[in-house]
């Protein structure tokens, strides 16, 4: 694989480590932000949001740049804002910072795929998509681990400073491998925002939503279930969810390789696993080997959908809209994860134990199948 993949890695790399590290350190932010930890917990969704709408607005203000230029652009933002998180005196600076640094996630990653899928023949092209978010998935089995710990032992400012350097470091690299021959690569933001109303499009982004509400509904309360369900004690949280980052890194390769040779079965067929793993969940939420390995299970069920399903809604888009698509894609895994994360609360306060959640989150997989299903007999047909 060319080694400009692996730079757009590092990136992605730095990326994840920013959007899921202050979740480990909410209580040191808020201990120094003289804030609650209800208030930190705000700066998680500041930062989803900031995704979601930062993602086809930047990437429309962005129709007319190179990819190379965009995306060394987007890093430098990307350095700045983490920056300004650890130089942020006060919440309000630290939420604006956070957000900054959110505009540059979708669009990062849907050009990025773009650029990817340009360098492999087709045949590849979802393996090389997969290898971009793989330093996603890193960033979830070690970056967020160490990242915290550094936070805790030293100042939590200390691990923004860090991912700044992370930054740098992949804004050097990709300056020094991404292709420089920008032609071909400008569009205009009108056309780019038109592909969106796509039918086609819009039943791809309603199946990255659905799938990804699954995972999340889930993930969020992971710690009680397995604490409180499975009985586990706290210590063993941490080495479960390093099988659950194992898990997505692992799923998230398979995936890609999958698709590239049969797209439609495997978007198909990883929802039919990602499903079955949330019942077997269900039904063995009170053993703790069986919870343990599930835990890995829905890692590895759920990222299996990610390099597939963008590989998906940008082949929907034609040749015009693409990085639009690929962009709004990743907004679409994180409205994914809010809507999880509020239908799992939802059950709690409800008063079901945490043991239902796998159950209902079920669901959405199915309901991710249905769309699927029928986007397979009205959509254009793939190459693969």
């Amino acid at each position: 694989m060319p080694i400009a993949l692996y730079a757009l890695a590092i990136g992605a790399f730095g990326i994840g480590v920013t959007e899921f590290v202050i979740m480990g350190l909410l209580v040191e932010v808020a201990e120094s932000l003289s804030i609650g930890i209800a208030t930190a917990g705000t700066l998680i969704s500041g930062y989803a949001l900031g995704v979601v709408f930062g993602a086809p607005i930047l990437t429309a203000l962005a129709a007319g740049w190179s990819h190379r230029r965009l995306l060394l652009g987007l890093m430098a933002i990307f350095v700045v804002g983490n920056a300004a998180c650890a130089l942020a005196p006060t919440y309000s600076l630290l939420m604006a910072a956070r957000v900054l640094t959110a505009l540059t996630h979708g669009t990062f990653f849907g050009v990025g795929s773009v650029v990817a899928q340009g360098l492999v023949a087709r045949e590849r092209q979802a393996s090389a998509i997969a290898i971009v978010f793989t330093g996603l998935t890193l960033a979830n089995v070690f970056g967020v681990p160490f990242g915290t710990w550094f936070g805790q032992r030293t100042d939590w400012r200390m691990t923004f400073w860090a991912v700044s350097a992370i930054g740098i470091a992949a804004w050097i690299v990709m300056w020094a491998v991404l292709p420089r021959d920008g032609s071909g690569e400008r569009s205009d933001w009108r056309a780019d925002l038109s592909v969106l109303g796509r039918p086609p499009v819009l039943r791809g982004l309603a199946m990255t939503v659905l799938g990804y509400a699954g995972v999340f509904a889930v993930f969020t309360y992971i710690t009680p279930l397995l604490t409180e369900t499975a009985g586990f004690e706290r210590a063993a949280v941490s080495p479960i969810l390093l099988g659950f980052g194992g898990g997505l890194v692992v799923g998230n390769l398979i995936g890609g390789r999958l698709a590239d040779r049969h797209l439609a079965p495997t978007i198909l067929g990883s929802f039919c696993a990602l499903m079955v793993v949330l019942v077997l969940l269900g039904v063995g939420a009170e053993t703790p080997w069986a919870a343990a390995i599930l835990t890995a299970g829905l890692g590895a069920a759920g990222f299996a959908t990610v390099a597939p399903l963008q590989t998906w809604v940008m082949a929907q888009a034609g040749a015009v809209g693409q990085a639009m698509a690929g962009s709004v894609n990743i907004a679409a895994f994180n409205f994914g994860n809010a809507i999880g994360a509020w239908a799992g609360g939802s059950l709690i306060a409800a008063g079901a134990p945490y043991g239902a959640i796998p159950f209902l989150a079920a669901l959405f997989p199915l309901a991710a199948l249905g769309v699927g299903s029928i986007a397979l007999h009205r959509d254009i047909p793939l190459p693969n």
